[in-house]
């Protein structure tokens, strides 16, 4: 059944008693991994991809999802998507580490979430280094590398700013000097651990609350000491939404598609436990990228290139109690309770099921083959590329798509 109708009714009686905060997944955002024994089940590298076998449809048999989710197509360096494409790894998804080798040559880049930007009285320096596992990024290096053009997978961490003081801010911001230091520290990082470039977000906590004249000057600042060191930024955006404004639009690329190498999209967490909802609705991802580069613009396919269109590979269980974010192991706790086919919304291009167990009520999206072919298919025709948060949440048969 396509019930757009029939979602609204649900979603409507949820908020009514839906309490709880949504973030997105992180460490904390744990929960037990499944009970369930799936040994039976067709798993690792297969003969046929994921098109050969008819999974990818707008209306997927739960049966179909649970027996199939752990295979992916033998010949796992196979591209069917040619744009750029990011990879986020987190040290609380151990899985993703798995995928980042596995399918190494279908990625571009992989951007491990290892590392935060700390002040210590009047000096910088780089939290998380306990975390690099300098073995695993040789790994991913040999295995995503491509014989006949000698290409090989990048490895560029994220960096946050994590405990500074709006005292410590507005030091950084108002002092070229204080930047150069942030820059050295992270230049002194790079080059010790053999790093290509770095993602930096930090857009989505400052803008509208400061001038873009002076976040300009951060992130340009970085980009250009950067790349005297041969090292290349990625910086983090976010899309457009009616509640926060145009935090990053067309103007903002405009200013800095020149020097920085790419732009991280968060084109997802649409949806939350206050207004349950699809996680990433196709309309609102291509608003997304053409409210930061429209039809006809300047340069407008260089733009576009730069932008790797976010695709979320956890979903959301909504409940009477609120929900919250859900990785692979506890969406197969619940999928398993549907009886045929999931629900397709046509607006949102989005899969959804409901279910009652033992624990009540439960109303849950998660990316599916279809939803996210879809918008594979949306990064082609406006010609951008992806980033993918994150590799530890999603499903081993999502990889045939790239």
């Amino acid at each position: 059944m396509r019930a757009p109708d029939a979602l609204v009714y649900l979603l409507a009686i949820l908020f009514l008693v839906l309490t709880s905060v949504h973030g997105t997944l992180a460490p904390d955002s744990h929960k037990p991994k499944s009970k369930h024994k799936e040994s039976s089940l067709r798993g690792g590298p297969q003969d046929s991809d994921v098109f050969d076998l008819g999974l990818v449809n707008p209306e997927p048999l739960a049966k179909d999802i649970v027996a199939n989710h752990r295979g992916y197509f033998k010949e796992s360096g196979l591209r069917r998507f040619n744009g750029t494409t990011l990879g986020y790894v987190t040290p609380w998804n151990s899985h993703g580490y798995d995928v980042a080798k596995i399918f190494a040559k279908k990625f571009d880049i992989i951007s491990p979430v290892w590392l935060q930007i700390v002040k210590q009285e009047d000096r910088y320096s780089v939290a998380g280094t306990h975390d690099i596992d300098a073995g695993w990024v040789s790994d991913v290096r040999r295995k995503g590398k491509q014989a006949h053009n000698q290409r090989t997978v990048k490895v560029f961490p994220r960096f946050i700013f994590d405990h500074f003081t709006d005292r410590d801010i507005k030091l950084l911001l108002s002092d070229a000097r204080e930047r150069t230091k942030v820059n050295d520290a992270l230049i002194k990082c790079c080059k010790d651990n053999g790093f290509d470039g770095l993602v930096l977000e930090v857009w989505s906590q400052l803008a509208g609350r400061i001038d873009d004249k002076i976040l300009f000057a951060l992130v340009l600042q970085m980009a250009k000491e950067l790349q005297k060191q041969q090292l290349r930024l990625i910086l983090v955006i976010p899309p457009f939404r009616k509640d926060t404004g145009n935090l990053f639009g067309e103007k903002h690329m405009d200013k800095l598609y020149k020097h920085i190498f790419a732009f991280s999209l968060m084109t997802y967490d649409f949806s939350s436990v206050q207004r349950p909802g699809a996680n990433a609705p196709l309309y609102f991802v291509r608003k997304a990228v053409e409210t930061i580069a429209p039809e006809g613009c300047t340069d407008m396919a260089a733009k576009r290139a730069k932008i790797l269109m976010g695709l979320n590979m956890y979903g959301n269980d909504y409940t009477p109690d609120g929900g919250g974010p859900i990785t692979f192991s506890q969406y197969l706790d619940l999928v398993r309770h549907v009886k045929k086919h999931l629900t397709y919304d046509e607006r949102d291009v989005e899969n959804f099921f409901e279910i009652k167990n033992q624990d009540g009520r439960h109303i849950v999206f998660y990316p599916t083959l279809y939803s996210i072919n879809e918008r594979i298919k949306l990064a082609q025709e406006l010609g951008t590329g992806i980033s993918i948060w994150e590799l530890g949440q999603g499903l081993n048969y999502f990889y045939d798509l790239f």
